[in-house]
């Protein structure tokens, strides 16, 4: 796996695994195309950490950071989103 694919999948997580798809430079990995497919549209980071785990391992500090970006995105995203709902509601 090439490290300019690990940095950008932290900011870019979608787009890197497409513009990968794209060339042919996708890490190796035992997901069906199908789940690839689907993982790339609903859960990049999912995905982008299962082919970490495939080819790293739990031990690889890219695992711990992309998990950590992750859940930062995860969390903060959801309170941004219910915070446009509330201003909705009350304005």
């Amino acid at each position: 796996m090439e490290n300019i694919f690990l940095v950008l999948s932290l900011f870019l997580p979608r787009i890197t695994l497409i513009l990968f798809y794209l060339v042919h430079s996708i890490p190796y990995n035992n997901v069906p195309l199908i789940g690839d497919a689907i993982l790339t549209i609903f859960l990049p980071r999912v995905l982008i950490l299962i082919y970490i785990v495939e080819n790293y391992g739990t031990g690889s500090p890219w695992f711990w950071i992309h998990l950590v970006v992750a859940v930062l995105v995860y969390i903060f995203s959801g309170k941004k989103v219910s915070k446009r709902k509330l201003k909705r509601k009350l304005g």
